[in-house]
């Protein structure tokens, strides 16, 4: 009887110390997951709320500068013509009445570039919207320009399919389009030419939104490093934690 009763105790004491080590390991578990889910000492809804506030703030202010006159076209992000155009107007310059058709283009693609941003703060902030926690979590403790790449990834197709109609009728608007064919047609009459069409809709389309994305990024980068444009106490609290993440 004592022979069964030996292993049968130390069947059971192997099974309690196993129980407390399996619950010692659960309980660390537990703990690294609530100090991640807290992200140090922020709760899941103020990281939420704090990226969001920030991301709005960088979006906002970036959609209302490219939207107004000269956003683009007197701006880091003007739009210059594709490259294939280059040829096209050096060889017309020499041709009467189109002396200035670089600088008319120019101005052109800009205006209709500066139409086309008024539908993008919608777009951005519906994103934004939808971000989940571990999303923001990601975004706040990735690189600087992390939050932008996440709002290209969720927007650029929307975006370009919204920028495009009102592009190509900004274009028509002042008659860029047209005016540009007029020219691509007199430059291919031109002798020893290699004849050329390129088309000015999606290359505007793509500048734009470039622009776009660079400032949003320039504005992410502000916020994350430059303490004064935190502007308020929740975004103080959230980049605060990501400053000490950082210094660790």
């Amino acid at each position: 009887m004592k022979k069964r009763f030996i292993p049968l105790a130390l069947l059971m004491l192997t099974v309690s110390i196993a129980q407390a080590q399996l619950k010692g390991a659960l309980d660390k578990a537990k703990s690294k997951v609530e100090d991640t889910v807290k992200g140090g000492g922020l709760s899941q809804d103020e990281i939420g709320k704090g990226l969001k506030e920030a991301l709005d703030k960088g979006v906002g202010e970036a959609a209302d500068f490219l939207s107004k006159e000269d956003g683009y076209l007197k701006s880091a992000y003007k739009i210059e013509l594709p490259s294939e155009a280059q040829k096209v107007v050096k060889k017309l310059k020499m041709v009467p009445g189109f002396e200035n058709v670089e600088a008319n283009l120019i101005e052109k693609m800009n205006r209709a570039a500066e139409d086309a941003a008024v539908k993008a703060k919608p777009i951005f902030l519906n994103a934004i919207k939808s971000m989940t926690f571990k999303d923001a979590m990601n975004i706040l403790m990735g690189n600087d320009d992390s939050a932008t790449r996440y709002l290209e990834s969720m927007t650029f197709k929307q975006l370009y399919s919204e920028f495009m109609p009102i592009i190509q009728t900004s274009l028509d608007k002042v008659g860029a389009r047209e005016y540009w064919r007029t020219a691509v047609t007199a430059y291919n009459k031109l002798p020893l030419v290699e004849k050329t069409n390129p088309e000015l809709d999606d290359h505007v389309n793509r500048k734009a939104l470039d622009g776009m994305f660079k400032l949003v990024e320039k504005k992410e980068a502000g916020i994350r490093s430059d303490v004064s444009l935190r502007n308020s106490d929740l975004l103080k609290k959230v980049f605060a934690e990501q400053d000490s993440k950082r210094k660790k």
